[in-house]
């Protein structure tokens, strides 16, 4: 029997195809689950900018007496209830309006980049 030792100096083509074909194959798993991400966060963003400001609104009646406007142009003007401003959509940034009758944040209609969602 030989016993002789190489020496190697370099992957064989082999060793890199492996390589490459379970990088591919985990970039395969993990990256549709991130893309999904950024819809459901700027869903759950919206949400939560709504419960806000509709916490906020409250809180506007209850020092001043009135509700304001249904633009929200007084409320958000007065740093005392919104010093960065208020949100806008994170969809497409369209202003939340308030409804006249309920005094609740007004669902809107937004973009996903595939269509239209309905934010209510």
């Amino acid at each position: 029997m030989n016993n002789t030792t190489e020496k190697r100096d370099a992957f064989s083509l082999l060793e890199l195809l492996a390589v490459v074909a379970i990088i591919g194959t985990l970039s395969a798993l993990i990256i549709p689950r991130l893309s999904g991400n950024s819809t459901n966060a700027k869903i759950k963003t919206c949400f939560h900018n709504r419960a806000t400001i509709n916490s906020t609104v409250e809180r506007y009646y209850l020092d001043q007496g009135v509700w304001p406007a249904d633009n929200l142009s007084d409320i958000g003007a007065d740093i005392n209830y919104f010093p960065q401003g208020i949100s806008t959509c994170p969809f497409s940034g369209s202003a939340y309006l308030i409804d006249p009758t309920t005094r609740r944040v007004i669902g809107h209609k937004g973009t996903d980049g595939k269509g239209t969602v309905d934010h209510y």
